[in-house]
């Protein structure tokens, strides 16, 4: 097993950790309810952005990535386990951070959070980021098992009943080399202080 975490992770408070990747994002209306306030489970949706936006920086295309025989394999959750803090709200700008990942064999697990950036004096910078949520996320690797069965002429797939569904349609993988290696370097050169 591989643990791989960021400097500084013996801080208590997570201000004081450098996050391995960060993002702010815009609040809409089409994330809160009635009151104003995020969805519940709109954190989640930041979150996933959030990994979706660091894989693109890496280089890698998003969730889904494809094996010299051209074998599809990507990543689902397993596991989410969520605390909320304190409401996000309509029109915010959120900083949503990637604070720590740990590869294991067969899947990732990411330690995420969301802050609520303050400003200091009037200016821009930020001065004190509130957490607002922070999750654990673990995202298992799998490769798909289903192949397209040709419809018989005349049919639709409405009329042909999906056998195949029925099966497992993805079986469990080791982490992809390419996918290991990226995040191994990008925390490698966060380690560092290297952007």
């Amino acid at each position: 097993m591989t643990t791989m975490t960021q400097k500084n992770t013996t801080s208590t408070k997570s201000d004081d950790i450098a996050p391995l990747f960060a993002k702010d994002y815009n609040v809409y209306i089409n994330h809160t309810d009635a009151g104003g306030i995020v969805y519940h489970a709109n954190h989640l949706v930041f979150f996933e952005n959030c990994r979706r936006d660091w894989f693109t920086k890496l280089g890698l295309n998003g969730y889904f990535l494809q094996t010299d025989n051209g074998e599809i394999q990507h990543f689902v959750v397993s596991q989410a386990d969520l605390q909320y803090k304190r409401a996000i709200l309509l029109d915010e700008i959120i900083n949503v951070r990637i604070d720590k990942v740990e590869l294991k064999p067969a899947s990732i697990i990411f330690y995420q959070s969301i802050h609520r950036n303050t400003a200091d004096n009037g200016t821009t910078q930020r001065a004190n980021a509130h957490l607002l949520s922070s999750t654990k996320i673990v995202i298992a690797c799998v490769q798909n098992q289903v192949r397209p069965e040709p419809i018989p002429n005349g049919k639709s797939h409405a009329d042909t009943p999906n056998t195949a569904m029925t099966t497992t349609p993805m079986r469990p993988i080791r982490v992809p080399k390419k996918l290991h290696d990226a995040i191994e370097q990008a925390i490698n050169e966060q380690m560092n202080g290297q952007p």
